[in-house]
């Protein structure tokens, strides 16, 4: 973990969660485990303030906490969760691929609030299509669990750990940390038997045992009579990002294939993504062994592809240097896998190219490949390989070595290391250079929102003026005011405040965009560079 990635998640924190939010956690991310109080200490905080920060925290997954050896209970970050945010608008843009609006607004509610009980996101969810239903119409009550229920079977919502029983809770003391437990095969798998969509049961407080008189203490709340309670109570989910982030780089993949070879070619590489896609973790180095009946079994009927179509593209990809699609045997008319580390490497690669191509030029672009396909060459055959004039090729050469894309490596010829007597070979090593590349686009990212926040503080009265008169606007037209009125508040802007608001709608819009654009970057980078941590 570097600097910039410490100060991007603390920007991130406190635009999201705000400065005593941002200050916890960021202690947390620098210095890693600490009590409460000690971390209170630290910060010159109020005890209860890092409380409230640390629950914010803990219900958005980006705190974990647990028992020390010495019955204390210690708390920590985890610094991917918080880089993880600017990330949330591509979440959502899959789940409304996938799932539609019903999708969309599931996940959304789930990224605004964390973690959250069923029947409460159902709710909601109903709510707001509801209301963006045209008069007359009625929302389906059987479409939005529907959905809930595809985006848990297909791994994309999974459920917390959750405290034991109240008979197995009363063996353990009551001011030690409860020990949450979720067994594999209840991860995904909504609990039947109660009514999940929303509708509550009358629970007597007598019934919940200590540890919800406990709660009930904490949460201030002096009723002793009958409370209602959720169906689902105490089955709470989470959204599961590895399988978020196994969609994204499948998507990628497919997209490289296709541009390699052609769309029929993507399709079947899309299709047997889609087959492993729940037997295959994220961190896996390669899929499942998949036969080649089953593939063409499940292939788009669309697509009409017949066998020796398929067996050609088949063929054309597991002979292809990128060595994506493998043949592992040829049982069933073939067994075939694909390599998710290769392909991650051979997507890396490209962004790689294409950033030295964007920032260097043509020229410097050739030699980076060359060295790239050559592995290790001298001046001299650098020069002779990308075909360009020795000056200007040493000048360039020297100019990747300089901004470390390049590196050298010195054989000498005998002991004393006499540079004349020394081979000097240029290489390119594409992790140190993914890395390399991905401080820089965490720089980028942080001097996006740096700009960001300049526009707004410089252009804030100007803002707040628009929302108040937008605010008096929709008061009088939803009191059935005269439209002369309503002119006249929105004469309150004057025309070149009108034009400074257009400039700066169009400058935030830019960078959001640009923002998604580098976190697309970091995303492949860090993908790449993830996989060769697990080789």
């Amino acid at each position: 973990m570097s600097a910039i990635e410490v100060q991007v998640a603390s920007r991130i924190l406190k635009e999201h969660y705000g400065d005593i939010v941002d200050k916890v956690c960021t202690q947390l991310i620098k210095y890693g485990s600490t009590p409460l109080r000690p971390l209170a200490q630290e910060l010159s905080l109020k005890v209860d303030q890092v409380k409230k920060a640390l629950c914010v925290l803990i219900q958005h997954n980006i705190v974990t906490f647990k028992l020390h050896k010495r019955g204390f209970v210690e708390y920590s970050a985890k610094v991917d969760h918080v880089l993880m945010i600017p990330r949330y608008p591509h979440y959502i843009y899959c789940a409304k691929t996938l799932y539609g609006d019903a999708g969309e607004l599931i996940v959304e509610e789930f990224l605004q609030h964390g973690q959250m009980l069923m029947s409460a996101v159902v709710d909601k969810v109903s709510q707001r299509l509801s209301e963006a239903m045209e008069a007359g119409q009625k929302l389906d009550p059987r479409i939005v669990p529907g959905k809930f229920e595809d985006l848990v079977n297909t791994h994309f919502l999974q459920r917390l750990p959750a405290p034991p029983k109240q008979q197995e809770q009363e063996k353990v003391p009551s001011n030690a940390v409860p020990k949450l437990e979720l067994s594999e095969k209840d991860m995904y798998r909504i609990p039947q038997g109660d009514d999940l969509t929303g509708r509550k049961r009358k629970r007597s407080v007598t019934d919940s045992g200590d540890a919800d008189r406990t709660n009930k203490k904490v949460r201030g709340s002096t009723s002793t009579g009958n409370e209602e309670v959720a169906a689902d109570a105490g089955v709470v989910w989470k959204i599961n990002f590895d399988r978020f982030h196994q969609h994204l780089r499948d998507l990628e993949i497919v997209a490289a294939v296709c541009r390699r070879v052609d769309w029929h070619a993507g399709e079947i590489v899309r299709t047997m993504l889609r087959v492993s896609e729940l037997t295959t973790d994220f961190n896996a180095s390669e899929t499942i062994p998949i036969g080649f009946h089953d593939i063409m079994r499940a292939l788009p009927p669309d697509l009409k592809m017949t066998r020796n179509a398929a067996e050609q593209y088949f063929k054309l990809l597991s002979d292809d240097q990128t060595r994506i699609l493998q043949k592992i045997g040829e049982s069933g008319g073939g067994t075939y896998k694909i390599d998710l580390q290769k392909a991650s490497q051979a997507i890396c690669t490209a962004t790689v190219e294409s950033i030295v191509q964007e920032r260097f030029g043509s020229k410097s672009f050739r030699i980076f490949k060359t060295l790239l396909i050559k592995k290790h060459l001298e001046q001299k055959q650098v020069e002779e390989f990308a075909l360009i004039p020795a000056k200007e090729a040493k000048e360039l050469l020297y100019k990747l070595f300089a901004e470390h894309i390049v590196t050298v490596q010195e054989i000498p010829r005998t002991p004393d290391h006499a540079p004349s007597r020394t081979f000097y070979l240029f290489t390119v090593n594409i992790s140190q250079v993914s890395r390399m590349m991905l401080e820089r686009c965490y720089k980028t990212l942080a001097n996006l929102m740096s700009r960001r926040d300049y526009e707004t503080k410089e252009n804030r009265r100007l803002i707040e003026k628009a929302q108040r008169v937008e605010a008096i606007t929709k008061s009088l037209q939803s009191h059935g005011a005269d439209p002369t009125q309503t002119a006249e508040i929105e004469d309150m802007i004057t025309a070149p405040e009108k034009l400074q608001l257009e400039q700066y709608k169009r400058k935030m819009a830019k960078l959001e965009q640009s923002e998604l654009q580098v976190d697309g970057t970091i995303f492949i980078l860090s993908n790449y560079i993830q996989q060769e941590g697990n080789r």
